[in-house]
């Protein structure tokens, strides 16, 4: 079988971690885990990592994420969405479409949010929706995330739908509140859908039942967003022992990166042997290689092996 990722469209009703034991019996597997939570209510794009992907998925987290919303203006639940207990309804008031389009833009940019209590993220160890369900509702301080777009945007009937490009750690859910509150009547999200991460699109991810070895996207095509350096076959064999990299076993470099980035090693068959951090700039690299030296260029992360 080989190593690398899985694209998934999750259907709505299922956990991430259903998905991931659904995979791990489909492809017969352990080695599989996901590279972002979906909530149940929400369906799309979720990346999941085989064998020795699992070991690169953190490098997928940090990526912008692109979904489709819609909310209901006017209810108010205690998850922020439609599986929610509706805590409070408010009269929406009489709203046209330029000033429904002025708000959700207005939150393009860096914002504070306050994450739902009911979502994966961890207090103290637990998942603030276990602890939300015994009664005990923590309200974590707000956090500074990113909207990059707000676009697509529509109104009808109460609900308006929109698509937004988000920075890693943001809540769509809490992101339709803000809304809500911003047009004076409270909002609760009814529909979410993960259309993208990064450059992975949900256009190119297989239905549940559709996944089979076929599916799985090779390691070496799975991270080639990340720069890197390839080494010939001596620095390679060094490097899968778990040595160093130095300039003089570098064969190519792949991309720009700056000092202290993640970068891929591909070894000399052209296979990712391992994940390393810059102690140079692509470009000094450049001139290292010109000029002869000996100079260490990186430092191994994590060695993935031939």
């Amino acid at each position: 079988m080989n190593d690398g990722i899985v694209l998934v469209d999750k259907p709505v009703g299922v956990t991430s971690h259903d998905v991931v034991n659904f995979l791990r019996r489909k492809l017969n597997t352990k080695k599989i885990g996901h590279a972002g939570t979906l909530d149940p209510f929400a369906s799309g794009l979720l990346i999941a990592g085989v064998k020795k992907g699992t070991r690169v998925l953190e490098y997928f987290l940090d990526m912008d994420k692109t979904y489709r919303a819609e909310l209901e203006l006017g209810r108010i639940t205690d998850t922020f969405d439609n599986t929610g207990k509706t805590v409070e309804e408010r009269e929406v008031p009489a709203l046209s479409e330029d000033e429904i389009v002025s708000v959700l833009k207005s939150f393009e940019g860096e914002y504070l949010q306050v994450p739902p209590a009911y979502s994966a993220k961890k207090y103290n160890g637990e998942r603030l929706y276990k602890l939300a369900r015994e009664g005990k509702i923590i309200n974590l301080p707000p956090r500074a995330v990113r909207v990059y777009s707000m676009t697509n945007i529509s109104y009808s009937r109460e609900r308006i739908t929109f698509t937004a490009r988000v920075s890693k750690g943001t809540y769509i859910r809490s992101l339709a509140m803000d809304i809500g509150y911003k047009l004076g009547c409270g909002a609760t999200t009814t529909n979410l859908r993960r259309t993208s991460q990064g450059r992975f699109s949900v256009d190119s991810a297989f239905q549940i039942d559709d996944v089979s070895q076929i599916s799985i996207i090779p390691l070496e095509e799975a991270v080639d967003f990340l720069p890197g350096l390839l080494l010939s076959d001596s620095e390679t064999m060094n490097v899968l022992l778990g040595r160093q990299i130095y300039a003089s076993g570098v064969a190519g470099i792949l991309g720009k990166f700056a000092k202290d980035e993640i970068i891929r090693i591909v070894g000399s068959d052209e296979h990712l042997v391992a994940i390393a951090r810059s102690e140079r700039t692509s470009s000094f690299v450049k001139t290292l290689l010109r000029r002869g030296s000996v100079e260490r260029v990186a430092k191994l992360v994590k060695v993935l092996g031939a």
